[in-house]
């Protein structure tokens, strides 16, 4: 039978060496042994862990129909929670919001609004000349010849100028303009300003927001009346119908704040003549919530002007804007009404290039100025004044606030994040019992057991034939026969008496030298 024998040789230390040195390394060897234990398991962490139910069907113990029952409880109340929590991030993403109004909020500013209006008929009929009618021919549909009724194929004019034919040929107010007061006070045309738009030449009372009336009382005579001749005689003949042809006969009207330009083809209203028509207003603070609750822009904190030739952000501002650069993109230039220094667009082209309408956000907060109409036929004594033509031209307008208070309405946020985070709490709690810190706790041992095995993954360990702990050395015996100068014996003499036998084959010396007596 092979026996191997195994002898532990002890290294001398030297004298000069301390003790202390020795002490240090134990110390230093306790510190690294115990920084390499091994992570908790998944029993150990489930036993100490504050979510409900874990331990019961992970931790230590005999696994059993009890422990079973544990763990599809704790799966059944985790899958719910899970599906309430999605519920819960399906509506907060929906982002929906409320309206508050208040209907009888005072009125931040007093100031009366302007008040545009344009008379439908665009261009008069007596002021076109022979060259208007010719350029102007796909705008009014009328055939394109001179006074005497000959075709002005053969003619030539020179370019028309759109600025000038609306200036020349439009309705003049100092024209229509028949009585004006405002709150008890004549006015004039001179108290009007000309801006253009879709309707030609127009004009706006109370235009300029630095020198705007004041509104000092409410209801009818404390506003702006006005008596207005529409000149139907002046009518266009509806020779051919086109995409700006009207069949109606008035004015177009739109109460707006200064800041916001008249966007009168889509937000005017009609009056008709023969009417006398009551306008009552009043004001509408609107107040929105920005992005991703809706579509707005918030107001800059500089206040500066968000569109260049605007000195406030409004939807007319924006879609009068985002429509010249769709014109410009598409024509090349800009149509009358448009901001900007661009080349204004010759009439033929008017009606390729005139629509286009844009998705476009809202201002932040907008104030807006809602009219209620109430039209009514004027007494005798009116037609009497003017004669029996009041029912073909003449029209009467009464524009007042119903009182000096204006409708509040804002939107709020009818789920935010505070909420979403209390019902997730909620639903966490009263499904498995847990919190911010047991989510915490989970990830902390997750760390913990992927730290542990990528560290064996990087640090792999390497099997050395000899190991040295504090000085002691562990040799094979064919490693100790080629070391050892001692000759080979076959057998020990005395016949097994003793195992141990003194080492005699140093010469004789002092002791203390690189090996101290070992026997083999």
């Amino acid at each position: 039978m092979p026996i191997e024998i195994v002898c532990k040789i002890k290294f001398a230390e030297e004298d000069a060496k301390p003790k202390e040195k020795e002490a240090g390394d134990e110390q230093s060897l306790l510190g690294a042994a115990q920084g390499a234990a091994a992570p908790r398991d998944l029993a150990t962490f489930a036993s100490t862990s504050t979510l409900h139910g874990l331990g019961r069907a992970c931790g230590r113990g005999p696994h059993g129909l009890r422990r079973t029952l544990w763990a599809l409880a704790l799966l059944t109340s985790l899958a719910a929670f899970l599906y309430q929590a999605a519920g819960l991030a399906r509506g907060y993403l929906t982002r929906p919001h409320l309206v508050a109004m208040d209907p009888a909020a005072p009125a931040p500013a007093a100031g009366f609004p302007a008040v545009t209006l344009c008379n439908i008929n665009r261009f008069r009929h007596s002021a076109l000349s022979d060259a208007d009618i010719f350029h102007l021919a796909n705008l009014t549909g009328l055939p394109p010849k001179d006074r005497d009724g000959h075709r002005a194929a053969g003619l030539r004019y020179p370019e028309p100028d759109m600025v000038d034919i609306l200036n020349r040929t439009g309705h003049q107010l100092a024209d229509m303009l028949k009585s004006c007061n405002f709150s008890g006070h004549h006015c004039s045309a001179s108290n009007f300003s000309v801006v253009y738009t879709r309707y030609g030449k127009c004009y706006t009372f109370n235009a300029d927001p630095q020198s705007s009336l004041p509104s000092r009382a409410g209801g009818m005579g404390s506003g702006l009346e006005i008596m207005l001749d529409i000149q139907q005689e002046e009518y266009l003949p509806i020779w051919r119908e086109t995409n700006e042809t009207s069949f109606e006969a008035g004015i177009r009207v739109q109460i707006h704040s200064q800041e916001e330009p008249p966007y009168i083809h889509q937000l005017g209203f009609g009056v008709s003549p023969g009417f006398q028509t009551f306008v009552s207003c009043q004001e509408q603070r609107l107040t929105y919530l920005p992005q991703p609750w809706g579509n707005c822009r918030a107001e800059s904190g500089l206040r500066e002007p968000e569109l260049q030739g605007y000195s406030a952000y409004s939807v007319s501002a924006c879609r009068l804007r985002c429509e010249k650069e769709a014109v410009l993109q598409r024509c090349h230039c800009r149509m009358v009404h448009m901001p900007g220094n661009e080349t204004i667009c010759p009439p033929n082209i008017y009606i390729e290039c005139a629509d286009h309408t844009l998705g476009l956000p809202r201002a932040a907060i907008h104030s807006s100025t809602h009219p209620s109409i109430h039209p009514s036929t004027p007494s005798s004594a009116d037609v009497a004044s003017v004669g029996w033509c009041w029912r073909e031209n003449f029209l009467v307008l009464d524009v007042f606030f119903e009182a000096l208070t204006s409708e509040a309405m804002e939107q709020r946020a009818a789920y935010g994040l505070s909420a979403l985070l209390g019902d997730l709490g909620g639903q966490m709690g009263l499904f498995i019992g847990a919190s911010v810190l047991t989510l915490l706790e989970i990830l902390d041992y997750i760390y913990e057991v992927s730290w542990d095995r990528l560290k064996r993954v990087w640090r792999r360990p390497k099997t050395p034939l000899r190991t040295s702990t504090g000085g002691i050395s562990t040799l094979g015996l064919q490693e100790l026969k080629e070391q050892s100068p001692c000759p080979s014996r076959g057998h020990i003499e005395g016949g097994g008496a003793s195992g141990l036998l003194p080492n005699h084959h140093h010469p004789p010396g002092p002791r203390g030298g690189l090996f101290e007596d070992f026997a083999c």
